[in-house]
């Protein structure tokens, strides 16, 4: 094993899914001393330019890396990675390239946990399905690298029982039994607010920042996951770190 900080790889399909999703628990375990990088497969250009619109839709990719990149800063973690494929359009692209492309970011950061979206995309978002699978054959492959292998992939998750309080009724919620994993973010909630503050142009898009602060808490103040795949039960030491 690498004598550097341990390491912790998001791999997720657009920017803004890190700040909304995970940006507390990231921003948590760099605060403790984790590497934490952020793999994006896309620029967003499928995206909101806002309303009022900031941007023409051309300009719309440099614009969202922009707020990736400020989103990750604010977050205190690394500048994110972006694979560059087209918004929207995950599921036309070649899925072995994919995946190596996935697998050379693991042999090159070499983290302990990998996080990305659940199989089913949690909001069964071609994009998110995509990166799910390839996200999963390229921990599978990365068993290759022996000691230096992740111990385990986490899945981004909502408990049924938050699905249900907050009428989320088009996520794949999972029985609250399943989660594994529960990241009470407050200590950071300033940083995941400014997180998702630097993603301007979408902003209009996401009802629970217009909620009132009880369900904005509820939505936010406690990130979910759950555990899908594991290699060394003895390195599982995400969970006692939080």
């Amino acid at each position: 094993m690498s004598d550097r900080a341990p390491a912790f790889l998001a791999v997720l399909a657009h920017p803004d899914d890190e700040s909304f999703r995970c940006g507390g628990t990231l921003a948590l375990l760099s605060r403790r001393g984790m590497r934490v990088q952020v793999l994006t497969a896309t620029r967003g250009e499928a995206g909101s330019c806002g309303d009022p619109p900031l941007c023409r839709p051309e300009e719309l990719p440099a614009v969202r890396e922009q707020e990736l990149r400020c989103a990750c800063a604010a977050l205190g973690i690394e500048p994110p990675l972006l694979l560059g494929y087209r918004d929207g359009e995950l599921v036309n692209v070649d899925e072995e390239e994919a995946v190596a492309q996935v697998l050379a970011a693991i042999q090159a950061w070499r983290p302990q946990f990998v996080l990305t979206w659940p199989l089913d995309g949690l909001s069964g978002h071609p994009d998110h399905v995509a990166v799910s699978r390839w996200t999963t054959l390229a921990f599978e492959q990365a068993g290759t690298l022996g000691p230096a292998a992740p111990a385990a992939l986490y899945h981004l998750a909502v408990p049924r029982s938050v699905a249900e309080a907050l009428g989320l009724r088009l996520l794949h919620a999972v029985p609250d039994e399943a989660v594994t994993l529960t990241v009470d973010v407050t200590p950071v909630w300033e940083e995941k607010l400014a997180a998702i503050g630097c993603h301007r142009t979408q902003a209009g898009g996401s009802p629970v920042l217009s909620a009132p602060e009880k369900k904005r808490r509820l939505f936010l103040g406690k990130e979910h996951f759950c555990r899908a795949r594991e290699r060394y039960d003895f390195l599982l030491r995400l969970e006692g770190t939080l």
